[in-house]
């Protein structure tokens, strides 16, 4: 098949829908599909664009996968218009290379949410070519804009976005998100049943489990068996709820046996890293390279996966993937009932958001027992080498790539 990629994020951003995006392509390339991906230049989850690439120019990279990157804004301080700004200035650089690709007659179109945006570059793109038209949504881009406060829920603009929605949604052959969850959410939106599909976020088991040796990098810091590690480890801005991490390290600060390792970038990073100053139980790190993944992973004893409540069922997180793959316990703030929760179920402790004390209880039930750590541990594992291996997701979507371009 020849197939057509096309989202903001992409290879070699380390985190979120860049990473994924990626290793899809490159795994469909490896399979003998012909593979392009119109993107753009990485700037995620810093807000800036690598130093090594044009911001402003068209560039190609040619290899087993042609990649066309397209000029972007990136605002310095992401807000609402901004982010609106951003987002527009890639549907439009992005038109013109999408077009381009009608010569090619790919046999099927994919664009990535976010950017909601690209939606119309793909169905015109898909339309010229006779191309089936695919859209996967990682995240509901419109919810979280009203329900984060970006934009303001009630009256016209509201009404006309969801009707925008609803009417782009319908008009692609299958419609794809992470969660069941969020599947529902999508036939809730008025896409039929039969067109929509769940295809998860995967995990490499090969390259993300625990391991029988002590952490590479548990060991450079110092961090001895006595101490318990709670590690945060991704993206550092305003879904994340990271408000609550310097408020457990000051709670556990007086604990001799707790650290707490946290590893990201992002446009919340330095009021983070302002929170957390000076305490001696808390070590900060910037972004690990793809190589030390594993090792990062398994420095932890325990994984941290703050969330705030107005994204619990909008998002799926994309790092707790690896969390599970490692084997080691996971604590979220996530609502009873939410994908977030069901997720983690066996394998650590889901809390309300804003419950700091049922935080601070899930935090010293596994500082205080090696033996749940590990029961915990081994459930996560299972879960994700029976659910989340990625050439078990990759196959049924693969699959069902062949049948919707075999039913046009």
């Amino acid at each position: 098949m020849r197939i057509l990629l096309h989202g903001i994020n992409y290879w070699p951003e380390l985190t979120g829908v860049g990473k994924y995006t990626g290793e899809m392509a490159e795994w469909l390339a490896i399979r003998g599909h012909e593979v392009r991906v119109v993107t753009a230049p990485p700037y995620y989850p810093a807000w800036r664009i690598r130093a090594d690439y044009p911001a402003w120019k068209y560039s190609v990279e040619e290899g087993q996968i042609r990649v066309y990157r397209c000029p972007l804004f990136v605002p310095e301080q992401p807000s609402a218009l901004s982010r609106v700004a951003h987002l527009f200035s890639f549907m439009l650089s992005s038109l013109p290379v999408m077009l381009k690709q009608i010569v090619w007659r790919p046999d099927v179109v994919v664009t990535i949410e976010p950017s909601f945006f690209s939606t119309l570059n793909t169905l015109l793109t898909a339309k010229l070519s006779r191309a089936a038209r695919w859209l996967h949504i990682q995240d509901f881009e419109i919810d979280a804009a009203f329900d984060m406060g970006f934009l303001h829920e009630g009256g016209g603009i509201a009404k006309i976005a969801y009707k925008l929605e609803r009417f782009i949604m319908q008009r692609f052959d299958r419609v794809s998100t992470v969660s069941p969850k969020m599947v529902t959410q999508v036939e809730q939106k008025g896409v039929e049943h039969q067109k929509v599909m769940l295809f998860p976020n995967w995990v490499d088991i090969t390259v993300v489990h625990p391991l029988e040796r002590t952490s590479a990098l548990r060991s450079k810091l110092a961090l001895g068996a006595g101490k318990v590690v709670l590690l945060y480890s991704g993206n550092m801005g305003m879904k994340q709820g990271l408000e609550l991490l310097p408020v457990l390290a000051q709670w556990f600060a007086p604990d001799p046996r707790v650290h707490f390792i946290f590893c990201g970038d992002g446009a919340l990073r330095p009021q983070l890293e302002q929170a957390v100053a000076g305490l001696s139980n808390v070590t900060m790190l910037p972004l690990q390279p793809a190589s030390s993944l594993n090792d990062l992973l398994n420095a932890a004893d325990i994984h941290l996966l703050p969330q705030r409540a107005d994204a619990a069922d909008l998002v799926m997180p994309s790092k707790l993937t690896g969390m599970l793959a490692s084997g080691r316990p996971v604590i979220a703030t996530a609502a009873k009932g939410t994908q977030v929760a069901t997720a983690i179920e066996g394998s650590g402790y889901a809390v309300e958001p804003g419950d700091m004390a049922g935080l601070i209880e899930a935090v010293s039930k596994l500082v205080g027992s090696a033996t749940l750590r590990r029961e915990l541990g081994v459930n996560a594992r299972i879960h994700a080498v029976e659910h989340l291996g990625k050439d078990r997701v990759l196959e049924r979507f693969e699959q069902q790539l062949r049948d919707v371009t075999g039913r046009r």
